[in-house]
Parts: C-alpha cells; sequence; structure tokens
C-alpha cells in the first residue's frame, strides 16, 4: 500500500506531510501512488476534500480515532482519522497496491497471515491504522512540549519524521 500521511490544524493547514510506501509483506517503503507526477497534489486535495466528512463525523463519535471515514473511488484511495484534543487532525490517505500479477508471484508468497492486508477496510488494517495514529499521537505530544515549538508551526523537525517513518514500518 501507499500512504501519504498529514497533520491538519485547526483553521485547515497542513502542520505536518509524509509519504511513504508498506514495509510489511515484501514491501520496499516507496510510496506508488496510481496519480503518476500529480499524486503529491492529488493526494492533498484529496485529504482536503474529505475534511468536510471529518467536521460531520467528529460530532457523532466520542472517540478519538474515527477509522475509515471517505473513500475516494477514482484512484481506490481511503482516508482514515484522528483528532487530537485541540480540534488537531491527523489524516491517513491509504492506496492499496494493485493485485500481483503472475509475474511477482514471488512476492505474493511473503505476504504472511499477520502482515497488514492489502484490504483498506479490513479489521487488520484498521487495528494497524490506529496502532500507527496512536504512536504518531505520542510524538505530537512530546513534540508541542518542546520549549521551541509554537502552536500552528510548520514541523520541521528530522527526528520527528524519522520518528513517524519509524512507526509507518512498525505497523503498516
Amino acid at each position: 500500500m501507499s500512504y501519504y500521511f498529514v497533520i491538519i490544524s485547526p483553521t485547515d493547514s497542513p502542520l505536518f506531510e509524509h509519504t511513504f510506501g508498506t514495509s510489511k509483506a515484501g514491501g520496499d517503503g516507496v510510496a506508488r501512488f496510481r496519480n503518476g507526477e500529480t499524486s503529491r497534489y492529488m493526494n492533498q486535495f484529496i485529504v482536503h476534500a474529505s475534511l468536510d466528512v471529518v467536521e460531520e463525523v467528529q460530532w457523532l463519535n466520542n472517540n478519538m480515532y474515527l477509522k475509515h471515514i471517505d473513500t475516494y473511488p477514482p484512484t481506490n484511495s481511503h482516508i482514515s482519522c484522528f483528532l487530537a484534543g485541540t480540534n488537531v487532525r491527523f489524516l491517513l490517505l491509504h492506496q492499496p497496491s494493485t493485485a500481483p500479477t503472475t509475474s511477482s508471484s514471488n512476492r505474493s508468497s511473503t505476504i504472511s497471515s499477520t502482515s497488514v492486508p492489502h484490504n483498506p477496510t479490513s479489521p487488520q488494517t484498521e487495528e494497524a491504522i490506529k496502532q500507527f495514529m496512536n504512536e504518531v499521537f505520542e510524538i505530537w505530544v512530546k513534540t508541542l512540549m518542546s520549549p521551541f515549538y509554537r502552536i500552528g508551526m510548520h514541523i520541521k523537525s528530522p527526528i520527528f519524521r524519522q520518528r513517524v517513518s519509524a512507526a509507518g514500518r512498525k505497523w503498516l
């Protein structure tokens, strides 16, 4: 799967963006979105279009993790959301890779029953995304407590990016 993770402020501006691919099931950690060269802008568009759905769903649910909230059918992309207490939204766009072909049967044989499946709405995938979001939330809180960070400032820390990448490799 390919992932696009973004932290969005209460004023709907992105504070942090990160694109990565799956590391489990023989993945190399490189994102391969179907949009090609325009994937960066399309991912931003898809995520920001789902903010209206987030605002509707957040009042109907008491949980911080809202699960799968929206789908973008032309690229088969799915959006999951996690809400922080300050109305900061963590959004994860995940796009399953195409079905394995006969030439890549070696890769499909490495998929184990414990890895994140290619179905983005399965319970195993939802649990993995929830664990990823919880871990990133802990990293986010530690960043907020830093005296060098001001609320609403873009996160440019390479350590934060490394920790988000590590959480992605661990859970996704």
